[in-house]
């Protein structure tokens, strides 16, 4: 079966198209255009501007995923291509705008070529890019062997959400914890704002922290002693805000040894919380998705822990380029989770959770 996937739940414009066979994924394009540059301006991503530039994006990347999975590209949406088999489109959660964008787009190709239309959960979507096995860069990093087996524990962590969710079978999910505030990468957003540092900050904190002192700022890890699996982290961002104005001269050494204390914190909840989790239910794979999974130390930890621990789980994280936001992982969703809508009836839900 051939997918065409849309993503566009934020400030990326991405289109792929995978093949997939049984088990077994195969990336025939994924393409991605951000928007980041623009929102980095202004320290984080207004709405209006991101749907703006998802209208000016979405019909250059379906071109070009055409070109490079086919060789060519339609210039008549009219005409029905016949390698397409259904079209995947992300509905929720994110901004209205740029959902909208997305959207429309496939609504409209579903009724021209007459092809089944799949709505996809973003966040779901995250997921599934551990499901993708022919471009697994990661797959030699973890050892990783074909897809996740069920049952799973799956860690989402991004700028937005911060969830725990177990999954017996593809479309059995229970939702076990998510953020009581901020979100991982949101805290590391905020955080790297009051160091003075470029959003968005996840990446260039991962960096400074390589350089900065272990044991010079001991950061509280909130709710960890506690046995609830949700997650918050507005008391990391006070924390490292009440040394911020105690501290004179913010010079670079501080800023790195601040970066390794704030990075230290959200790993450490992050992979504890986890692995607790794993340990309480029997599950056979461990898997990391989101923004933030694609930070070095945490999937060292993760490693190093589950080892310590004695943890038989396989782990599974994506390749760097599948962490983010991008229409490879919502196109895979949609295959292992094949529900058709009907076009007529589809509308955007930014405010989606879990369903």
């Amino acid at each position: 079966m051939v997918i065409l996937g849309i993503e566009t739940s934020c400030d990326e414009t991405s289109t792929a198209i995978i093949e997939g066979k049984d088990d077994t994924v195969i990336i025939k394009a994924n393409v991605v255009a951000s928007s980041l540059s623009m929102h980095a301006k202004t320290g984080g991503i207004i709405p209006e501007v991101a749907a703006r530039a998802q209208l000016k994006f979405i019909l250059p990347v379906f071109q070009e995923a055409f070109e490079k999975a086919f060789g060519y590209s339609p210039t008549d949406i009219t005409i029905s291509p016949p390698q397409i088999d259904a079209i995947a489109v992300t509905y929720g959660p994110g901004l209205i705008g740029p959902l909208l964008i997305g959207i429309e787009t496939a609504r409209t190709l579903s009724f021209a070529w007459q092809k089944p239309l799949i709505p996809v959960n973003h966040m779901l979507g995250h997921v599934y890019a551990n499901f993708v096995v022919e471009s697994r860069k990661s797959k030699v990093e973890s050892k990783n062997r074909g897809v996740p087996e069920f049952p799973l524990i799956a860690l989402v962590a991004s700028g937005g959400h911060t969830d725990l969710l177990y999954m017996k079978q593809h479309g059995d999910i229970r939702i076990l914890g998510g953020t009581r505030d901020d979100a991982a990468g949101e805290a590391f957003d905020k955080i790297g704002r009051l160091l003075g540092l470029p959003y968005p900050a996840g990446a260039v904190i991962e960096q400074r922290a390589k350089r900065g002192n272990a044991k010079r700022f001991h950061f509280p890890r909130p709710l960890l002693s506690t046995q609830t699996d949700d997650f918050s982290f507005s008391g990391l961002k006070t924390a490292v805000l009440r040394e911020v104005k105690n501290i004179p001269n913010l010079d670079e050494q501080t800023v790195n040894d601040i970066a390794f204390g704030t990075q230290a914190a959200v790993v450490d909840v992050l992979v504890k919380k986890t692995l607790r989790a794993a340990e309480k239910r029997d599950v056979k794979s461990i898997i990391l998705s989101g923004g933030v999974s694609a930070n070095q130390m945490l999937r060292e930890t993760f490693q190093t822990d589950m080892q310590r621990r004695n943890i038989g789980a396989e782990l599974f994280f994506p390749p760097k380029n599948l962490c983010t936001d991008n229409a490879a992982m919502i196109a895979t969703a949609s295959y292992f989770n094949f529900h058709p809508f009907d076009w007529r009836t589809l509308r955007a839900n930014p405010e989606l959770y879990y369903e």
